[in-house]
């Protein structure tokens, strides 16, 4: 690759506002977003307390803020039931599904690299 094709290349990373790595993955890429996917497509619809328990260390408010910004962004859905009390649950949308093949090539290369990286990490 010619140096003029590398800085063609580079250009794109450095138009923030164009930025497709930047604007995208940067929506759903902390930890709680990923694993709140990966929770949701292992389950049809799922509400609050079972998203909560399946990731225990989430606070509340941290799980609300995500599940809200994930729902702004069209990957998850919010069901409301009239009833009393009030149900509530959550569900990928098409887009977040179309995610999910992606997230499972990241899990499985995390689970085979995570150990070799912990290791380094000390």
């Amino acid at each position: 690759m010619s140096n003029l094709q590398l800085q063609e290349n580079l250009k794109k990373y450095t138009r923030i506002e164009e930025c497709p790595i930047r604007n995208v993955l940067s929506r759903f890429s902390s930890k709680w977003a990923m694993l709140i996917l990966c929770v949701l497509s292992e389950n049809e619809a799922t509400r609050f307390n079972s998203i909560s328990k399946a990731i225990p260390d989430i606070s509340p408010k941290v799980l609300t803020e995500t599940l809200k910004s994930l729902e702004a962004d069209g990957l998850i859905s919010r069901k409301l039931y009239a009833e009393v009390p009030p149900k509530v649950e959550y569900s990928l949308t098409e887009l977040g599904k179309s995610l999910i093949p992606i997230l499972n090539n990241l899990i499985s290369w995390a689970i085979d690299n995570s150990a070799y990286i912990m290791k380094r990490k000390k």
